[in-house]
């Protein structure tokens, strides 16, 4: 029981508690439980009552998130490199194949396909680069290459999908959904994760809210911003009314969740609506390469024979998402689905990424962003080092038993080989790495820890890794 006398309870009920500090825990809970009930709530909510300044701090799914620990990589740009690049015409020389060139190797069936391209090495490191590579073999200090990837399955569709979330058959979240979900976004204005181009299952959030999905742009420099941008700017409403009118769509779905129960897809659509609107005050503006000086423009999109090219403008883009704040940026490139006619294939589709992807690193780094920015380049599986059966010129078949991929920036320590393939590149052998360990390695560059970052479905926990995965250290500076 409280010492505290009847007059001194009365003074404070009666509200002279100003010059008179001292409660009973009856009555101190009786005068703030309401208060206690607010703290929760902000909680909930995802405010902090205590930060002075937490009305000028952006809120809501998207507001920016730190990660487990700390970190360098604050943002990703993943180049794809769709229809699955050879390691041995482009990352992995093998001497011992070109010995071999038309003649059975042991242990393998069909014969030897030789790698037509020359290779040396190349920087500080003295890494050896493939010819087709010429712009990018000038910034092999700034790579680590791993050679020793692997896929579970060498189909296109299954072993893409598995690259982007994981699982080849269920369907899962991206890694950029994930990446958004734990970092989320310095940019309210924009999605914070983008595709140029690319199938649905590369951007999907599953079973993520749907704010987390990517937002997809087929971009293409021939077509107006306006109309590429589809109904990105309203010519009928002003802004005014149309924020009276997302508000007010949200009162009603707080209030349906309030009486009867929270739909996601409802709870979706409407923050997509937020995003649209926001949208319209800097979308065009990022994707308007016309406002980058033309030396910058041509550092990105010439190719040798002074065409443009189309992947370096959407690598161009990709910066200038990056500098405005979008979290992952995903570039599809295609070309490497090389069956037929090896050499013409693989130099075509080298030269489409060579220049553009080099300037992107270069650009990057003059900017000062390249340390918080982590660049992903590779494919979905490999080929092998046997040709495919044809009536015509040569090409490689499907190959999961041995892929690569390349990074920079963001953490990486540059100028580094992980892992080996056996004397023909057909097979991955030392330090072996799989889609989930490549992925826990993204996380933790990023300052995730792959096993803690999950989320609750149907009862369980899930994550990107889904039950295994381990990083891949010799990658991190």
């Amino acid at each position: 029981m409280s010492s505290t006398s009847p007059s001194l309870r009365r003074s404070l009920c009666s509200g002279h508690a100003d010059s008179q500090p001292f409660f009973s825990r009856r009555e101190f809970l009786a005068r703030h439980g309401i208060g206690f009930g607010g703290l929760g709530l902000a909680a909930l909510f995802g405010t902090n009552p205590f930060d002075a300044f937490a009305e000028d701090k952006p809120r809501g799914p998207l507001a920016p998130r730190k990660a487990h620990f700390p970190s360098k990589a604050k943002a990703v740009i993943q180049i794809y490199a769709s229809g699955a690049p050879s390691t041995v015409d482009t990352w992995d020389p093998k001497p011992e194949l070109t010995k071999y060139d038309g003649k059975r190797i042991p242990g393998y069936g069909g014969l030897a396909l030789g790698s037509p391209f020359k290779f040396s090495k190349q920087g500080q490191a003295g890494i050896e680069v493939s010819e087709i590579f010429p712009e990018l073999g000038k910034l092999v200090d700034h790579l680590a290459v791993i050679r020793s990837l692997t896929a579970e399955i060498p189909d296109h569709k299954i072993a893409t999908k598995a690259l982007m979330t994981g699982s080849g058959i269920l369907n899962k979240p991206s890694l950029g959904s994930w990446t958004v979900y734990g970092l989320g976004s310095e940019n309210q204005n924009l999605p914070g994760f983008v595709t140029l181009g690319g199938d649905n299952s590369h951007r999907q959030s599953a079973f993520l809210p749907g704010i987390y999905q990517g937002c997809n742009v087929n971009y293409d420099p021939r077509t107006p911003l306006t109309e590429m941008l589809n109904n990105i700017s309203n010519p009928f409403t002003p802004a005014e009314r149309q924020r009276h009118q997302i508000d007010y769509a949200r009162e009603l779905n707080e209030m349906h969740a309030a009486q009867l129960q929270r739909d996601a897809q409802l709870e979706a659509r409407i923050q997509a609506f937020e995003i649209a609107f926001n949208m319209q005050r800097e979308a065009l503006d990022a994707f308007d390469v016309t406002k980058e000086a033309q030396a910058m423009r041509d550092r990105y999109e010439l190719l040798p024979n002074r065409q443009r090219n189309a992947n370096g403008t959407k690598m161009l883009i990709a910066r200038r998402l990056v500098e405005r704040g979008v979290r992952f940026v995903q570039v599809t490139t295609g070309g490497w689905d090389t069956h037929f006619d090896l050499e013409k294939a693989v130099r075509g589709a080298a030269t489409n990424t060579d220049r553009a992807a080099a300037a992107l690193i270069t650009d990057l780094k003059e900017r000062g962003l390249l340390d918080s920015t982590l660049v992903i380049w590779g494919g979905e599986f490999g080929r092998t080092p046997t040709a495919q059966p044809t009536t015509g010129i040569p090409g490689r078949d499907h190959n999961g038993k041995s892929m690569m991929a390349w990074m920079a920036g963001g953490g990486v320590k540059g100028g580094t080989i992980v892992g080996e393939t056996d004397d023909f590149g057909g097979k991955s052998v030392e330090k072996v790495a799989d889609i989930h360990d490549l992925h826990a390695t993204i996380l933790a560059l990023l300052g995730f820890d792959h096993e803690r970052l999950t989320y609750n479905y149907n009862g369980r926990d899930f994550r990107l890794t889904d039950v295994s995965g381990k990083v891949i250290k010799d990658v991190i500076a």
